[in-house]
């Protein structure tokens, strides 16, 4: 019997013949320079589908049939070999039919607690009105007045914030817009995160648990008291949904990033929560944020400044500068290359923002001093998400915290 004949009567593929006679499982005699599938063929397969049925693995019925072959068993010397196997396989079976038992009464069980959890609700984030006595005309530093918006539970969905210079910000959704929006798209769905983390290098996603845990670590949340917060590059959210339910409600938090999407999927999440902090959502160019000079307690730089000098000469956190106070704390996370390929991504003129002595020099050079500082192991790849380096590349992150001394 030719192989394919022998595989369509066994109801299985060729592949998987080929397969069974590359493990010796099937000696097959060869009859004028073709496979010939006889008796004996068909018995040991019908053996390997009943100990597979078993659960026994190829490997396992190999080492079966090497000691049937090999020891030369009487039918007793078997039929004892056979029963010490199975009782064995059995009592396998046997624990992990009470392990997986556990596990189910186990998830019953938290299931039963997630179906009785009830959700506190959706809350509309928007500009808190209160939040008008903070941010002013970036051009003049003038007071801004809302002209025709909409406003809910004290806080404005849409409408114009008009400054007496003849400069005014749009809000829509609860965003605030210092330059045209982009176009919105769905391309950060409720499925990104997930596939964000499929998608990304394990290592990658590694460092930046480690840059979130750091800042955990080593940040007090009771400096945020009555604080005003400005996120240069708030993305996904990564480091404020960390922070969020803890943040304080006398702080004004200003996340801000020019992508109008990300900030539509961040604000979505955070309003899933049913709690809701004075977070001022602002897209556009960073240096346009409507804050007047020396008014942002905490600066956190969350690769905002590394993001930014994807596209950029200018060192971001030197840029919006004048925002932050004489005493102002930093938290930062800045992307560090090793080396540098000659088929790079980053452009020739903006690597001078990823090389680490350059970025301690900026940061020493804005007055802060160090609190605490550390970096990262090396990363080589990033993933779909993260494909800014390229093969050759090795890349680092450091962390950076530190105050001004007034």
């Amino acid at each position: 019997m030719k192989i394919g004949e022998f595989a369509k009567k066994n109801n299985t593929s060729i592949d998987t013949i080929r397969h069974y006679m590359d493990l010796g499982l099937l000696i097959v005699r060869k009859t004028g320079g073709q496979y010939d599938f006889g008796e004996s063929c068909q018995q040991s397969l019908t053996e390997i589908f009943a100990l597979k049925s078993m659960g026994f693995s190829l490997s396992e019925i190999k080492t079966i049939f090497l000691f049937r072959s090999l020891g030369r068993f009487t039918d007793y010397q078997q039929q004892e070999y056979f029963r010490s196997l199975y009782s064995s396989r059995l009592g396998q079976i046997s624990r992990q039919i009470d392990e997986l038992s556990s596990m189910k009464t186990a998830l019953t069980e938290e299931m039963k607690k997630l179906n009785q959890y009830e959700a506190k609700g959706t809350v509309t984030l928007g500009v808190d009105v209160s939040a008008l006595n903070i941010i002013k005309c970036r051009k003049c530093g003038s007071a801004l007045v809302l002209s025709s918006g909409k406003i809910e539970e004290n806080r404005i969905l849409s409408g114009t914030l008009k400054c007496t210079c003849g400069n005014e910000y749009k809000i829509e959704n609860g965003i605030i817009f210092t330059s045209p929006a982009s176009a919105i798209s769905d391309k950060f769905s409720e499925d990104f995160i997930a596939d964000y983390i499929k998608n990304t290098d394990g290592e990658y996603l590694d460092k930046v648990y480690k840059s979130i845990e750091y800042f955990s670590n080593i940040f007090d949340m009771s400096l945020l008291e009555g604080k005003v917060i400005l996120e240069l590059g708030s993305g996904m959210g990564f480091l404020l949904r960390n922070l969020y339910s803890a943040l304080p409600d006398s702080s004004v938090y200003l996340a801000v990033d020019y992508d109008i999407n990300r900030h539509l999927f961040l604000k979505a999440m955070l309003e899933k929560t049913g709690i809701a902090k004075n977070v001022l959502f602002v897209c556009g160019d960073f240096r346009d944020t409507p804050l007047p000079d020396e008014s942002a307690d905490i600066i956190f730089d969350f690769s905002g400044t590394s993001n930014f000098s994807f596209d950029n000469t200018e060192f971001l956190l030197s840029a919006i500068d004048p925002m932050a106070k004489r005493t102002a704390y930093l938290a930062g996370s800045y992307i560090v290359f090793k080396n540098f390929s000659p088929n790079g991504q980053i452009d020739e003129a903006n690597r001078k923002n990823f090389v680490l002595k350059n970025i301690k020099k900026n940061i020493a050079d804005l007055g802060y001093k160090t609190i605490n500082e550390s970096t990262s192991d090396y990363l080589t790849s990033g993933g779909r998400y993260e494909d800014y380096f390229v093969e050759g590349e090795k890349v680092f992150s450091y962390q950076f915290f530190g105050k001004r001394q007034g």
